[in-house]
C-alpha cells in the first residue's frame, strides 16, 4: 500500500532511485515526477532548516517554495562533486541567511569582547560545552546569534556537514570555515555564560 501511495505521487517513479539519478532523470526528460520525489524528500528538511533561521512559519513557508523554485531553475548546474542534500541546503542557508539581513528584521545581538574565552577553550572543550546544554537553552542562545554563526552551528551540529561541505556552502577555504565555527562556537559560549552564569 505505501508503494503505491508512493508511486501516486511520484508519477509511477521508484522512490528507492538516489537523488543524483532523480536530478539527472529531471534534467534529462524534464519529467516533473523526478522533481517531485526531491521535493517529497528534501520539504520537510528545508522548511526546519528555514524555520530555525527565520523564525517564522510564514516566512518559512514562503522560502521553502522559492527555494525549491531555486532549485528547479538551477538544477542543471548542480554539480555531482557534493551531495544533492549539501548543495540544496547551501541554497537553504544562504536564501534564509540573506531574506533576514534585507529584511533587517533579526532579533540577534553581536556579542562582543569574545577575546577572553578564545585563548583558554580548545575545540573540544567548546564542543563538549555546547553539546552539554539543555536543548530549551540551546534554542534561546541561537535565537540571540546572529544568522551567520546560528547557521554555521546548525551546519555543524545539527547537520553534521563538514568543513569541505561548509567550504562548498559558504565559498571559502578550509582555515576560514574552522575560523568561522571557532568563533561562533566562542560567541555561543559568552553568550550562554552571560545568560546562565
Amino acid at each position: 500500500m505505501i508503494n503505491l501511495l508512493n508511486a501516486l505521487i511520484t508519477g509511477g517513479i521508484s522512490s528507492n532511485i538516489s537523488d543524483v539519478e532523480a536530478v539527472e532523470k529531471y534534467v534529462n526528460t524534464q519529467n516533473v515526477s523526478y522533481f517531485s520525489l526531491l521535493y517529497e524528500r528534501y520539504s520537510s528538511k528545508v522548511y526546519a532548516k528555514c524555520i530555525s533561521i527565520l523564525k517564522s512559519e510564514t516566512l518559512a513557508e514562503d522560502a521553502m517554495q522559492e527555494i525549491f523554485m531555486k532549485v528547479m531553475i538551477n538544477i542543471s548546474k548542480f554539480k555531482h562533486s557534493s551531495k544533492f542534500s549539501t548543495w540544496l541546503y547551501s541554497i537553504t542557508y544562504n536564501y534564509c541567511i540573506d531574506m533576514t539581513r534585507k529584511s533587517k528584521k533579526s532579533l540577534e545581538k553581536e556579542v562582543e569582547d569574545i577575546s577572553i574565552y578564545s585563548d583558554h577553550l580548545t575545540d573540544e572543550d567548546s564542543d563538549n560545552e555546547i553539546l552539554e546544554i539543555e536543548v530549551s537553552r540551546l534554542k534561546e542562545i541561537l535565537d540571540e546569534m546572529k544568522e551567520a554563526d546560528r547557521a554555521t552551528l546548525l551546519m555543524k551540529y545539527q547537520d553534521e556537514l563538514s568543513i569541505i561541505e561548509m567550504c562548498e556552502i559558504f565559498q571559502k577555504s578550509e582555515s576560514a570555515i574552522k575560523m568561522q565555527i571557532k568563533r561562533a562556537k566562542e560567541k555561543f559560549i559568552r553568550i550562554h555564560k552571560l545568560k546562565y552564569a
